[in-house]
């Protein structure tokens, strides 16, 4: 069901992200009406160089929601923040949002109030990156204060692109690794699809599994709709 009069989050997403607008959506419930604006392409730059960019480019994106009235924007590509550091992507959001005069933060900065929620210190990372942003994720994780603790590295039948990771692909190569049953995994990344993976792997365990698309999620619902009830065991 639509709901006209819910509060509106905008997120600013990679253009080739599929994951971000259907995920959050789903598990929003209505409460909050997600509205999307796309990254520059960038296609002259390697990947490192282009999620730099976005951090450049995160300006005008915001200013594109022009009168739309949302009442937060997250940045969508957990990349360009890794490369940021956690302090200085606080002060960056900071300045964007007296700019704009909205709440704006970064998937990365909800991932982290998700983790604070719930007293967790310490994860296992499920990362479909490359190495080099595996290891730029660990370093922005560990410098914010959270101890990871292993990574598990999840692969497309295309290599490491979180794009192109199938549920059945995820579903597999988290079991494959064997982790203990209590732990809390942390699947970092907004372009995966984790949604239909969370049953599947939570099934018969006291495991905690946070996404992206579930932090911003949590993060969106506790900012703008702090009363609403949902339960996150409907969501498809």
């Amino acid at each position: 069901m639509v709901n006209p009069t819910a509060p509106r989050l905008g997120v600013v997403v990679p253009s080739g992200n599929a994951a971000v607008e259907p995920e959050i959506a789903a598990l929003l419930f209505g409460h909050v009406n997600v509205h999307a604006t796309r990254f520059p392409l960038f296609t002259e730059f390697e990947q490192r160089e282009r999620i730099a960019k976005y951090n450049e480019a995160l300006a005008p994106a915001i200013a594109s929601f022009g009168r739309l009235g949302a009442r937060a924007v997250v940045a969508e590509c957990s990349g360009s923040h890794y490369l940021q550091g956690p302090e200085r992507e606080q002060e960056f959001c900071d300045d964007l949002s007296a700019r704009f005069g909205v709440e704006v933060t970064t998937v990365t900065r909800t991932v982290l109030a998700a983790l604070a929620s719930i007293d967790a210190t310490e994860v296992t990372l499920v990362s479909p990156y490359a190495q080099w942003l595996t290891d730029l994720s660990r370093g922005y994780w560990e410098a914010a204060g959270i101890k990871v603790r292993d990574i598990v590295k999840v692969k497309s039948a295309k290599g490491f692109s979180p794009y192109d990771v199938t549920t059945d692909e995820l579903v597999e190569q988290v079991r494959a690794a064997d982790r203990p049953r209590d732990e809390v995994l942390l699947m970092t990344g907004t372009g995966m699809f984790t949604l239909a993976a969370l049953k599947e792997l939570k099934a018969g365990t006291e495991r905690t599994i946070l996404t992206s698309n579930l932090a911003t999620a949590w993060w969106a619902l506790d900012r703008l709709v702090p009363d609403a009830v949902v339960d996150w065991r409907l969501a498809p």
